[in-house]
């Protein structure tokens, strides 16, 4: 039975009008889309990507901070890869300078001190 329909669609196809070639917009579309989808996925990515690596590269000693856990703190000591921040009195946390997510403006924590 499957035979039959598969042998009917040749026919058609053989017996038809001249085809047409594929039409500019059917040539162009995965072209437009990929296009839509860098300007819409990884564009906004890497433009927040940069943001967050300049954001870390600047931090400094006595700045107030969120990481991405969630844990706020005051930066008391800084080296290339990792950040000390006092989340309570006399209780630090170490934590790479990478998770640090979000600065915030001088004075916020006021419950450290």
């Amino acid at each position: 039975m499957h035979v039959l329909f598969i042998s009917e669609a040749w026919a058609q196809a053989a017996g038809g009008a001249a085809q047409e070639g594929p039409s500019i917009i059917s040539l162009f579309l995965p072209l437009i889309l990929l296009v839509a989808m860098y300007f819409l996925m990884i564009h906004p990515q890497v433009k927040r990507a940069k943001e967050h690596k300049k954001m870390t590269e600047a931090l400094q000693k006595g700045d107030e901070v969120v990481t991405t856990g969630g844990t706020l703190g005051r930066i008391t000591k800084l080296n290339d890869n990792y950040a000390t921040l006092e989340v309570a009195p006399n209780v630090e946390i170490v934590v790479q300078r990478s998770a640090v997510q979000t600065l915030l403006p001088k004075g916020t924590i006021k419950s450290i001190e």
